[in-house]
This record gives structure tokens, C-alpha cells and sequence, in this order.
């Protein structure tokens, strides 16, 4: 149950994470003002305080492991939300991340 309620944990801080800075962003980038900035600001300090939730708790692996769903959860962001497709270094490169993340936080520990 710990395995699953990490999980569920990593994908929400990524969205939290993710989509703050893409609101910030589109607020700052794409001249879209200061209420995208703003929800991007919040978005992102949600994401601080969804990573507390995580049942492990070591901050530096957490935020390591984090970085594997990070890398994987930008490029998807980027396919719904930006229409970039990734290729197949992009793909490959996320996978070496999502195995090292998984070693990270889930090998078994004596």
C-alpha cells in the first residue's frame, strides 16, 4: 500500500510541479499575465507540501527519485498539453530515468 500511495503522490506533486511552471510560464513567456503567474506560484507551493506526504522520509531520496517522474511527466505534459512529440532519445532517456527513480525509492532495504 505504500508503493501505491507514493505513486499516487509522485504523479500529483508532477502535475502540482509541472503545471505551476507552466502556468508561470504562460504568464511570463506568453504575455498571459499576472493570474497565470500567480496560480503558477501556488501550483508550485502545493508542490512542496504534496512531496511531505511521501511515506519515506528521506528528503534527499525523495527529491531524487522525484526527478525520474519529473523528466517523465514534463515530456508527457509537453505531448497533451504543448503538442511536442518526443522522440526516441526523449523516450529512451525517460525510461533510464523512471528505472533509476524505481531503484531509488523502491529497492528493497534491509
Amino acid at each position: 500500500m505504500d508503493v501505491v500511495r507514493s505513486i499516487v503522490l509522485f504523479v500529483v506533486a508532477a502535475f502540482a510541479e509541472i503545471g505551476g511552471a507552466w502556468l508561470v510560464w504562460q504568464g511570463a513567456r506568453e504575455h498571459r499575465g499576472v493570474a497565470f503567474i500567480g496560480a503558477g506560484v501556488v501550483a508550485l507551493g502545493a508542490y512542496g507540501f504534496v512531496a511531505t506526504l511521501q511515506p519515506d522520509a528521506n528528503f534527499g531520496r525523495i527529491l531524487a527519485a522525484y526527478g525520474g517522474i519529473f523528466v517523465v511527466g514534463s515530456l508527457a505534459w509537453g505531448r497533451v498539453v504543448d503538442g511536442y512529440h518526443p522522440d526516441r532519445f526523449d523516450i529512451a532517456g525517460a525510461t533510464v530515468c523512471l528505472v533509476g527513480m524505481s531503484i531509488i525509492m523502491y529497492a528493497p532495504r534491509g
